[in-house]
């Protein structure tokens, strides 16, 4: 039980070292490409163990809960770790042309391992002083990738990353506080038992708001997301679509835990702010997206806007509602950080990101324009491309929960998603070069096409997968949702039979 859960969190900091150490050869970024790929075999053995028996939970050093250091993994932990393992797998093979020798001098692929280290630690720890930990590693780490190259942008860019989320870890580390003083636990599951017994209810309350700003600005939700558009579009492509993908999940996943678990208590009060929070993401996002002519910024902003869509999942609180944000979470990671990886290579053919300086990729580059065209509308809400499905799901729940007025925020921004897109589409692939030149793809050698193209392919073809076969996805969403919602299962066996 323990290797199963152990072994995917060791083996991103194995890979940094080894990176580390060769990272003046060849060998590094190779190393990086088979620590990511062993990733994904452990991280399929996870999902594995927890499809067979659960929720599975081990105590680190031999202590046991709620005093050790636990790991546990449900359905939720297990497909966050399968779908971080298959975008880093991805953004790793693409990072072979990305990255160029000198940020590999620097400890690029050592960063960025000790980055998905990071993501896999927040996903599986069952306790709040890790989380933070696993917090704190995610931010050194993606602070140093984010100014590796050192230009003025990503200093700036840098800052405010940082900035805001040292007041994001001055909360969390508040919120804790507060809860050992009422709880004497940092335990999850033992937080849940015993958090209904506090006298001070009230205070709980107080504490769960100061989670909510806490994860809230890692999630980038609204009025706390200024510094994801300031900071994504400034490193180099492989950076941006880890980012893009993953980072921001990881603060979803910390409100959905903490707000499926610990804090249930006040939902009339908790989860109605989190409406509105959802809705007011989605529409300043869309709205952000609309106003940028550069497609990193763009996909920057719709970023803010698509978390949204999660967080009114989590903020309706119904089975259907859940399902539809675990579900979303899951299409979004592997849409976004594929459009960014597309990004990359529209810039290296057509020579800038910029919508004024750019054209006829469409024309001289047929492939890269269907490949933008699979996740560029899944994340439109095409149909039956797997965003329809995520955004049919949350509608359904809405409508069925009679929140007329968050379906049909939902249904809008929809639209206007579209708008951004076929903007993208229409001034990067569609119009003329504005300088004559036909952007080709065999601009790029062989082994550099290889290398940026196999993994866009392969994630174009995930998003299909689940666009077109919905059901066993859907499925697992609401299973996921289940033991989510009656936290039981997760409480019993993290605790070792207490409840």
């Amino acid at each position: 039980m323990t290797w199963t859960l152990a072994t995917p969190l060791v083996l991103p900091f194995l890979t940094a070292v080894l990176a580390f150490l060769a990272r003046y050869g060849a060998a590094g970024r190779w190393f990086s490409v088979a620590g990511n790929a062993v990733l994904l075999g452990a991280s399929i053995l996870l999902m594995v163990r927890v499809l067979d028996q659960g929720v599975i939970a081990a105590q680190m050093g031999g202590w046991s809960a709620p005093f050790g250091i636990t790991l546990v993994a449900d359905y939720l932990s297990a497909v966050m770790v399968v779908i971080t393992a298959i975008t880093a797998l991805a953004v790793s093979v693409y990072a072979l042309t990305d990255i160029d020798e000198r940020k590999e001098h620097l400890g690029y692929h050592a960063l960025f391992n000790i980055l998905i280290g990071g993501v896999v630690g927040a996903f599986l720890t069952g306790d709040l002083f890790n989380l933070y930990v696993w917090f704190e590693v995610m931010l050194i780490s993606s602070f140093g990738l984010l100014i590796l190259g050192g230009n003025k942008d990503q200093i700036d860019g840098g800052i405010k990353y940082v900035t805001l989320n040292l007041i994001s870890t001055i909360l969390f580390l508040s919120g804790i506080g507060l809860l050992y003083g009422m709880t004497g636990t940092l335990n999850m599951a033992d937080i849940a038992r015993t958090l209904d017994t506090v006298e001070n209810q009230g205070l709980v309350t107080v504490v769960a708001m100061m989670f909510m700003v806490a994860f809230g600005v890692k999630a980038a939700v609204f009025p706390l997301f200024f510094w994801l558009p300031a900071a994504y579009h400034t490193p180099a492509f492989s950076v941006s679509a880890v980012f893009a993908g993953l980072l921001t999940k990881v603060g979803v996943y910390a409100l959905i835990r903490m707000f499926t678990l610990v804090f249930d208590g006040d939902i009339g009060f908790t989860h109605q702010i989190l409406l509105w929070v959802a809705g007011l993401t989605m529409v300043t996002g869309v709205l952000g997206a609309a106003a940028q002519n550069d497609i990193r910024k763009i996909l920057s902003f719709h970023i803010v806007s698509q978390i949204g869509y999660m967080i009114m999942g989590l903020a309706l609180l119904t089975p259907l509602a859940v399902a539809g944000a675990v579900f979303y979470l899951v299409h979004h990671i592997i849409v976004k950080a594929n459009l960014f990886l597309i990004a990359g290579v529209a810039e290296r053919t057509a020579g800038s990101t910029d919508l004024n300086r750019i054209g006829g990729l469409y024309k001289s580059a047929p492939l890269l324009a269907c490949l933008f065209f699979i996740p560029a509308f899944s994340l439109a809400g095409f149909p039956p491309l797997s965003g329809f499905w995520a955004k049919y799901v949350l509608v359904a729940a809405a409508i069925e929960n009679q929140g007329w007025i968050i379906a049909a925020v939902a249904l809008l921004v929809g639209l206007l998603t579209i708008f951004s897109m076929t903007k993208i589409w229409a001034e990067a692939f569609w119009k003329p070069h504005p300088e004559g030149v036909d952007p080709t793809l065999n601009q790029l050698t062989p082994q550099a096409r290889r290398h940026l193209l196999i993994p866009i392919a392969a994630l174009a073809a995930m998003t299909l997968v689940i666009g077109f076969s919905p059901e066993p996805f859907v499925t697992f969403a609401k299973d996921a949702a289940a033991q989510l919602l009656d936290p039981t299962a997760y409480i019993t066996t993290v605790l070792g039979g207490e409840t």
